[in-house]
């Protein structure tokens, strides 16, 4: 495979911030062309959201990577008039307005399939096209609290919390790219039907994650909660503290692992003892099961504990920081952080591309686009001049 999965699948990302435009990277990871519209004021809040360096966000480099840049006021009647010139150029159309916003602007589904039939339109909210919360605003923080998700966080006597980073925003931006792949499988199958219109909740995404508790509740009468770290469906599985204070991540739940954790701590008889002699009954007693290992780990430092754990192959890890991550020698012999070329910093680290594909070894790409970077290149493959173009950048259409 010359090029990636993608190649030859022509995306338009008008959409803002993270969840949506994440997807199109994602895209754009395994080939796809990828160009990413913009107003022409530049006020996509990524553009300043942190982490910032100077007058540059590092956010949107990295996040919009491998990408081309356009602006384009699409309100405006002679920018809407020129998005319907661009769209036969394209196979997808990626939005993540408020339900109803293109409608407003005179874009609604029949007017853009008008343009190209086979276009197929992703539009990425907060809570879909239809029902009652349709046209509210969203942020990944509310996907995580209305999903179910924020209720897993936190400790057990606890608040619910949320992390430190978006992680709504990149579940919806994953399902993103897992719909878009669909759809260009679907257009190979049936190359004459008309294209699809997508339309992806943020939250439901999030939901899907959360498999097996809507069973639970419904059959058990349960409802999951927060734990801290500590796994309830499982044991043991929980963070622990080393002697020299650093925190590892365990996992001893099948019942060969948990005789092999008994062996690494030196207390074989643990596996025989009736109260550990399955996962469930584990689990009626994780306290003492998980004093016992907390107790265990304190005592070793975390080289010390490494060794161990590796020499009876009991699954765990070192919680990573960010620095641990680039010191990490597998992953620095996997490559997965790669070093992305940028006209303002030199290079910037961001993930490789996932999965990897047998025969495709990805481009490193460039970094996300200056503001309308690609207008010349863009608009004059649509036969439009220089002046023509000046004229548009007066009226603030581009």
């Amino acid at each position: 495979m010359r090029s990636g999965p993608l190649a030859g699948v022509r995306i338009l990302d008008m959409a803002t911030v993270v969840a949506a435009p994440f997807a199109c990277t994602l895209c754009a990871d395994l080939g796809a062309e990828v160009v990413k519209l913009e107003l022409p004021d530049g006020s996509d809040a990524l553009r300043t959201l942190a982490p910032v360096k100077g007058r540059h966000a590092l956010y949107w480099k990295v996040t919009n990577r491998g990408k081309r840049g356009i602006t384009l006021d699409v309100r405006k009647a002679e920018g809407r008039a020129l998005l319907l010139r661009l769209l036969p150029q394209f196979d997808v159309l990626v939005e993540n307005f408020r339900t109803g916003t293109l409608e407003r602007w005179g874009l609604d589904l029949a007017t853009l399939q008008r343009a190209n039939p086979q276009l197929t339109v992703l539009r990425l909210t907060g809570f879909g096209q239809t029902g009652p919360y349709a046209a509210r605003p969203g942020f990944a923080r509310i996907f995580e609290a209305m999903s179910g998700f924020a209720h897993l966080t936190g400790e057990a006597d606890g608040r619910p919390q949320h992390m430190n980073y978006p992680l709504g925003d990149m579940v919806a931006g994953l399902f993103g790219a897992f719909s878009i792949a669909a759809a260009v499988a679907d257009r190979r199958a049936h190359p004459r039907e008309c294209g699809r219109e997508i339309d992806l909740s943020a939250t439901e995404a999030m939901l899907r994650m959360l498999e097996p508790l809507a069973a639970e509740f419904e059959q058990l009468g349960q409802v999951r909660c927060r734990a801290g770290s500590r796994a309830t469906y499982t044991a043991p599985s929980n963070i622990y503290r080393t002697k020299d204070q650093c925190w590892i991540t365990l996992v001893a739940s099948s019942e060969p692992i948990f005789r092999r954790l008994c062996q690494a701590m030196g207390r074989p008889a643990l596996a025989s003892d009736p109260r550990f002699g399955s996962s469930q009954q584990r689990m009626l007693h994780i306290d003492a099961l998980d004093g016992a290992i907390e107790r265990w780990c304190a005592t070793l430092a975390c080289a010390e504990l490494a060794q161990v754990l590796e020499q009876h192959e009991v699954p765990f890890g070192k919680v990573y920081a960010i620095d641990d991550v680039l010191a990490d020698p597998h992953l620095q012999a996997r490559q997965a952080i790669i070093r992305l070329p940028d006209p303002d910093l030199g290079e910037l680290p961001a993930p490789c591309a996932v999965p990897r594909f047998s025969g495709f070894a990805p481009q490193i790409p460039r970094s996300g686009p200056a503001l309308g970077e690609h207008n010349e290149q863009v608009f004059g493959a649509l036969g439009l001049g220089a002046d023509e173009l000046a004229c548009l950048r007066s009226a603030q259409v581009i």
